[in-house]
């Protein structure tokens, strides 16, 4: 009996909140048809914001794939004075809000910032531009590599390194040759879970952007500024969109899981 009580509350929790809310988003999208949804995305302001979020995210999931890479190599596979403090770094952005890290660009490159008349004097713009945005995405999408990265680097230890490094290779043959192909799995994971986190930042990307229209929006922002505007079929459609493509990269990340049960099936 109590096997089947949790069985429906599982359920239930998934329904209410899973189903539920991408369910009544995409009822609002097409509640006047397909045809105005489809027209609203074609608009140049929902164009940029489209177009922006995809170049944010492709630059993000680069920055972060090498740069957890290399800090994952260098947390599992040495041990030196402060490795517990890198550690704790690494998972900052995990632990404070998005908003406050927002406000932490603006205090180095806003107009009133610590650097920012210097730069606005070199007529380079990071505040409420979109280089600020992509350090904002940047910073929020961090962690998400190196966390799954780490547990599976220090699973494999270190043996292998250290036969390819007697055996005369360098640096960058071991870490893709033989570190990354055993990693590969939990690194297509991260770099998924970055992709995903990346397209619907909105809190640091709010603050340091401006909400400048066609210019400074991601679809996050563009959805708020419409659903403030009263175009509600515009701002759906718009979510629609961005929740589908978050929605595909997680299901991506288990596409390797439902592969390897498949041909277990098979065998």
């Amino acid at each position: 009996m109590m096997r089947y009580a949790l069985w429906i509350v599982t359920w239930a929790l998934i329904v209410l909140v899973l189903l539920m809310p991408p369910t009544v988003v995409v009822a609002e999208a097409l509640k006047t048809g397909l045809a105005p949804a489809l027209a609203s995305l074609s608009d140049p302001d929902a164009q940029a914001a489209i177009w922006l979020t995809l170049e944010v995210t492709v630059v993000s999931v680069l920055v972060n794939t090498v740069f957890g890479i290399l800090a994952a190599w260098v947390l599992t596979k040495y041990r030196f004075p402060g490795r517990s403090a890198l550690l704790v770094l690494v998972e900052l952005p995990l632990s404070i809000s998005p908003v406050v890290s927002g406000l932490v660009w603006l205090l180095l490159f806003g107009a009133q910032g610590w650097w920012g008349p210097a730069l606005e004097q070199a007529r380079i713009h990071i505040a409420f531009a979109v280089p600020g945005i992509m350090l904002a995405t940047i910073f929020v999408t961090l962690p998400y590599v190196v966390r799954t990265l780490v547990p599976l680097m220090e699973q494999q230890g270190r043996d292998a390194e250290e036969a390819a490094m007697l055996a005369g290779a360098g640096f960058w043959n071991i870490l893709w040759r033989v570190t990354l192909p055993g990693a590969r799995v939990a690194l297509f994971s991260g770099v998924l879970l970055t992709t995903a986190r990346a397209m619907g930042e909105f809190g640091a990307v709010s603050v340091v952007s401006g909400h400048i229209p066609g210019m400074t929006e991601t679809m996050p922002l563009h959805i708020e500024s419409l659903y403030n505007g009263y175009q509600t079929v515009a701002a759906f459609s718009m979510a629609t969109l961005l929740a589908g493509m978050a929605m595909m990269a997680v299901l991506l990340r288990s596409a390797p899981d439902w592969l390897a049960r498949r041909k277990e099936t098979q065998a």
